[in-house]
C-alpha cells in the first residue's frame, strides 16, 4: 500500500473523519472520484510514425465549486496517480479557503522526448479532446511536465475551439496572455511561508540547517528565500542526485550552475549524495519537494529532521508519518504546506473573469496573507483535537466538504 498514493489518501481520509465524526455518506461520497476520464491521442510524430498516448482527467469532487488544476506530463502516469492528485486537490482547496473542487489530469508521455512541435501538437490535442472544460467546469493548470508556455497553447486551442476569448479557462498561464504575476513562483513561496510559521512553533531558529529534495519550480524558490532570511541550506537534490555541505551551499550560486547545466550535481563546494541519502542527513529541516512516497516505514526511522514540510504531494506514506510521529517529528503535511500555487490560481481566475490584473505585490501580500489563515486555522484545529496538523487539517476541509455536500442534498 505505501506506494499507492491513493490508498495513502484514503487513510488519512479515515482516519481524519473518524476524529471529527464526519457522516458516513459523506465519507463514502469523497472515497471515489466524481467524474474519470481515460481517453487516447493518436498523433503523427514528425519522423511520419505514430504514437498513441494515454490521458487522463479527474473530476474528484465539485462541491464547493469548479474543479480545477494541474495537469502532469510523465512517462510513469497511471490512474490511481491522478486519482490521488485530484482528491489532495480537493482538500487542499478547502484548507486554502478556495471555493472550487479538485481536478488533475495529464498524459503519459516524456516531454524530454518531443520535439517542440511534437509536445505543441500534443497539448493541444489534449484540450481538443478533453470532455469536460471551461471556466465554470473544469480549469487546467501546470504540474510536472508542463509549464506557462503548455498552458498558453491549451488556452489558445481552447478559444479556437469556442470562438471568443476566455482567459479564466486555463491557470498558470503566462502574464503576456491574461496569466497572473507571481504564478511560476507561487508554490515555493507558499512552502517558504509556512516554514517560517512552523519553525516558530518548533522552536527552530533562523540559521538552521535545510535539506531540500527536489530544486525545480518549487524547492528553488523555497531554497533561495530560506537562503535569504538566513537559514543554512545544506544539502539539495533533482532526479539526477544531490549534492551536500554541512557549512551550506551557495544557493545563488547554485540556481545560476542548475540554470547553465540543467542539474544540480557537480556543483562545486559540496559532496555527491543520493535523494536517498539527501533525506537521512543531519539537519533541522527537511522540505520533500519532488515526488510522493519517498518517506515510507523503510527509512523513516532515519530521518534526522525536527521539521518536515510536505512540499511535494504525498512525499510521507501513511506508515512513514507513525514512525515520524511517534519520534516527535513536526509534519506540516502537503494540503497545507504547497497549496500556495492553489491560492494563486484562484486569483488568476478572479483576473481572468473580472478583467482586473494585479501587479506582483499584490498577489504576494495576499497569498502570504492566505498562508498564514490556512496554518493557523490547522494549528487551531490540531490543539482543540489534540491531533496532528495532518489530520486537523483534513478536518477542517472535510467539515467545510460535508456541509457543502449536505447543502446540496447529496446525502
Amino acid at each position: 500500500m505505501s506506494g499507492n498514493p491513493f490508498e495513502t489518501a484514503l487513510v488519512t481520509l479515515r482516519e481524519a473523519s473518524e476524529i471529527a465524526g464526519i457522516d458516513k455518506d459523506v465519507v463514502r461520497i469523497l472515497s471515489v472520484p466524481k467524474r474519470i476520464f481515460e481517453f487516447t491521442i493518436p498523433m503523427k510524430m514528425d519522423d511520419g510514425r505514430l504514437e498513441i498516448f494515454t490521458a487522463y482527467r479527474v473530476h474528484y469532487n465539485d462541491a464547493l465549486g469548479q474543479v480545477k488544476n494541474g495537469t502532469r506530463f510523465v512517462p510513469d502516469l497511471d490512474l490511481d496517480t491522478v486519482k490521488a492528485l485530484g482528491f489532495w486537490m480537493t482538500i487542499k482547496h478547502a484548507v486554502g479557503g478556495i471555493p472550487a473542487g479538485g481536478g488533475k489530469g495529464g498524459i503519459r508521455v516524456d516531454p524530454g522526448k518531443l520535439s517542440e512541435d511534437e509536445l505543441e501538437r500534443l497539448t493541444r490535442a489534449f484540450i481538443r479532446k478533453l470532455p469536460m472544460k471551461g471556466a465554470w467546469v473544469d480549469i487546467p493548470g501546470a504540474d510536472i511536465g508542463t509549464s506557462a508556455k503548455t498552458q498558453a497553447w491549451m488556452l489558445d486551442e481552447y478559444e479556437e475551439i469556442m470562438g471568443f476569448h476566455s482567459p479564466a479557462a486555463i491557470n498558470d498561464k503566462p502574464a503576456d496572455v491574461s496569466g497572473t504575476l507571481g504564478s511560476a513562483e507561487a508554490t515555493g513561496t507558499g512552502v517558504f511561508h509556512i516554514t517560517m510559521e512552523a519553525v516558530r512553533d518548533a522552536g527552530i531558529s533562523p540559521g538552521a540547517a535545510v535539506a531540500i529534495q527536489g530544486f525545480g519550480s518549487v524547492g528553488s524558490v523555497a531554497a533561495q528565500l530560506l537562503h535569504q532570511e538566513g537559514f543554512k541550506v545544506v544539502a539539495v537534490g533533482d532526479i539526477y542526485g544531490g549534492i551536500y555541505s554541512k557549512d551550506g551551499i551557495d544557493v545563488p550560486g547554485l540556481l545560476e550552475y542548475v540554470d547553465r547545466t540543467g542539474k544540480v550535481p557537480g556543483f562545486p563546494g559540496g559532496e555527491r549524495v543520493s535523494n536517498q541519502e539527501l533525506l537521512e542527513l543531519d539537519c533541522d529541516i527537511l522540505i520533500p519537494a519532488a515526488v510522493q512516497s519517498v518517506i515510507t516505514s523503510d527509512n523513516a526511522a532515519r530521518v534526522k529532521a525536527r521539521l518536515v514540510i510536505e512540499a511535494a504531494n504525498g512525499p510521507v506514506t501513511p506508515e512513514g508519518d507513525k514512525i515520524l510521529q511517534e519520534m516527535g517529528v513536526h509534519i506540516v503535511p502537503d494540503v497545507l504546506a504547497n497549496c500556495g500555487s492553489a491560492i494563486v490560481c484562484s486569483f488568476e481566475r478572479i483576473q481572468g473573469l473580472t478583467d482586473d490584473y494585479w501587479d506582483l505585490e499584490r498577489v504576494m501580500a495576499r497569498l502570504k496573507e492566505r498562508m498564514a489563515k490556512a496554518y493557523n486555522e490547522t494549528t487551531a484545529a490540531a490543539a482543540k483535537r489534540n491531533t496532528s496538523l495532518r489530520n486537523a487539517a483534513w478536518i477542517n476541509a472535510l467539515e467545510k466538504l460535508s456541509r457543502a455536500i449536505k447543502a446540496r442534498g447529496w446525502v
